[in-house]
């Protein structure tokens, strides 16, 4: 893998979205080249996949358990910490760490093919539905809602609901009405 063009492609790929993409996976991929595990984009980022780039964010959220090796690799790549976010002036890309792991063992996760022989890990759709379900609720965050019904409704014949469910009645969630009535509100 030829890290400078690599870099050149992701600098001249159009697309928002394919550029975050394309960035993680060569995260990713120098990761596992040191025989370290894959981060999991989660946050905004993947609501920007799932919604096909309906819902936008400028950065990177990953979650990662073993925060000096990405900083290490975000480092040779051209990037610098300010504050908690890591920074690259001349991609205008950022990378934040704010998580170490996803919640449950079973937590489904999306991989994603994007050529140049890089992969990336994104958090499956049940767990990023009650990551905004919980923002509706305890923030009163109203793109939070819309999103959480936009994603039922776009995804409704693939959703595995009863990990939603499970997922809802755990206490640090308490969402299960929520997640019916939504559910309701989109089949209509």
């Amino acid at each position: 893998m030829n890290i400078p063009e690599l870099l050149e492609i992701i600098k001249k790929t159009e697309s928002p979205l394919k550029r975050q993409l394309l960035m993680v996976g060569l995260i990713t991929s120098l990761l596992e080249q040191k025989g370290k595990e894959a981060p999991i984009i989660i946050g905004g980022c993947a609501l920007s996949y799932y919604t096909r780039e309906v819902y936008f964010t400028a950065d990177i959220d990953l979650a990662y358990a073993n925060r000096e090796d990405l900083n290490i690799i975000l480092k040779d790549i051209g990037f610098e910490q300010q504050g908690r976010y890591w920074l690259n002036n001349e991609l205008k890309m950022a990378v934040e760490a704010p998580a170490s792991v996803l919640v449950g063992e079973d937590a489904p996760i999306e991989i994603v093919e994007l050529g140049e022989g890089l992969t990336c890990r994104i958090i499956g759709i049940e767990d990023l539905i009650m990551d905004r379900l919980n923002a509706c609720k305890y923030w009163k965050s109203a793109i939070d809602c819309e999103m959480v019904e936009l994603l039922m409704k776009k995804y409704a014949q693939e959703l595995d609901w009863s990990y939603l469910k499970k997922r809802a009645v755990l206490p640090e969630n308490n969402t299960l009405s929520e997640l019916i009535e939504c559910k309701t509100k989109v089949e209509k």
